[in-house]
């Protein structure tokens, strides 16, 4: 996700019929009749979309096959507010001088955190990881492996019409169908288990979607390079923060109109030739290949809707942030503004890292979040 709300003059686009093999959803009912258009050239076909849970598969089995013993790069470095600080809209920055790495070499778990980590000591040792827009559960495939080897559980949702699960992302007409699977899996959890939630980019208003529903049940909120929204804003709120008529998101965004040119758009393509460049640019030519045949259209509707958040549900969840500084879809001044309207309990920043943390940094995002499920409650 990135700048949504740029200005575009382009020529008047070609109207996309949906597939017939999904239903066409209600129209889209919103107040404002301007909306920016460009020609999309093409859609993709549901059934390709299928191939990334082979290619995850793949790429799963070649992480566990080529491990590198090397030494760590501490590429980490926590914001904290001060204890007895009066103005918590105040954070420090981070006193770290060390260079910014573009490499995070393969490690095995043991170099990466303590060897004695007592999991019957924390709240939850259970991760349920929330992807952004476009991605799946796929991308998730690294972290999984890294917290399943130290002893922790964790769980990667798709969201409706992400990743591999069957559904036309042109179909989706609000958050909640969107959210789904998430608050689905989040109902099902027996009485008295807690997870900590995991939201990436457009992930983050996801889980806050899902943590004002089931406050009771997530122990921590984990916001990476996200969606932190206060009460009453939308994504598109967040994105308008960010000006500039020549950033990389605007020249990547292709509006699809399956519904027809008189209404809202239904889906945002991205163009594969500048997703490195966008999401991937401190991310190895694999992982980018894994990606270019695996993510799928962003839905529009839940873009624009606006959550409704309140104090003794969601703000009852202690929050926290991990900023990730080489980022060219969700700029590091969006994520400060983010920071500074509502301070969460902890900020983290993770230096050479781009909007892909998971990819680009996995074992330095790997010990950022056990250092977070250790955290004690002030």
């Amino acid at each position: 996700m990135g700048n949504i709300c740029a200005t575009f003059s382009p020529p008047k686009p070609v109207v996309k019929q949906p597939e017939n093999t999904f239903p066409n959803p209600p129209p889209l009912s919103i107040s404002s009749n301007r909306w920016f258009r460009t020609r999309s050239s093409r859609r993709e076909k549901v059934g390709e979309s299928m191939s990334s849970e082979q290619a995850l598969v793949a790429a799963a089995a070649l992480f566990q096959k080529h491990p590198m013993d090397c030494s760590f790069d501490r590429s980490t470095s926590l914001r904290q507010p001060p204890s007895g600080r009066k103005n918590r809209n105040v954070l420090p920055r981070s006193s770290s001088s060390r260079a910014r790495s573009l490499t995070d070499p393969l490690l095995q778990p043991h170099q990466l955190v303590n060897q004695d980590i007592k999991l019957d000591d924390l709240e939850t040792n259970h991760f349920v990881l929330v992807h952004g827009g476009g991605f799946g559960a796929w991308c998730w495939y690294k972290t999984i492996a890294l917290l399943e080897e130290v002893g922790y559980r964790a769980t990667a949702i798709d969201l409706t019409g992400s990743g591999v699960h069957s559904f036309d992302p042109n179909s989706i007409t609000d958050l909640s169908q969107y959210v789904q699977p998430l608050t689905d899996f989040l109902e099902k959890l027996p009485d008295g288990e807690k997870v900590i939630l995991v939201g990436h980019d457009f992930g983050g208003a996801c889980i806050s979607y899902a943590m004002e529903l089931f406050h009771f049940k997530i122990a921590k909120a984990v916001f990476i390079a996200a969606a932190m929204l206060s009460d009453g804003q939308n994504t598109l709120d967040m994105f308008s923060l960010q000006a500039g008529a020549d950033d990389v998101m605007r020249q990547a965004q292709v509006f699809v109109y399956a519904n027809g040119n008189d209404n809202a758009p239904t889906t945002i393509e991205l163009k594969k030739p500048l997703l490195k460049d966008l999401f991937f640019n401190q991310t190895t030519a694999k992982d980018v290949a894994l990606a270019s045949v695996s993510m799928r259209p962003i839905p529009f509707p839940p873009v624009l809707e606006k959550l409704r958040l309140s104090e003794t549900k969601y703000g009852s969840v202690r929050r926290f942030y991990i900023q990730t500084l080489n980022d060219n879809a969700i700029p590091v001044s969006i994520q400060e503004t983010l920071i500074e309207r509502s301070p969460p309990e902890q900020v983290f920043i993770l230096k050479g890292a781009d909007h892909s943390p998971f990819f680009s940094k996995p074992q330095a995002l790997h010990r950022l979040l056990v250092e977070i499920s250790k955290t004690k409650k002030p």
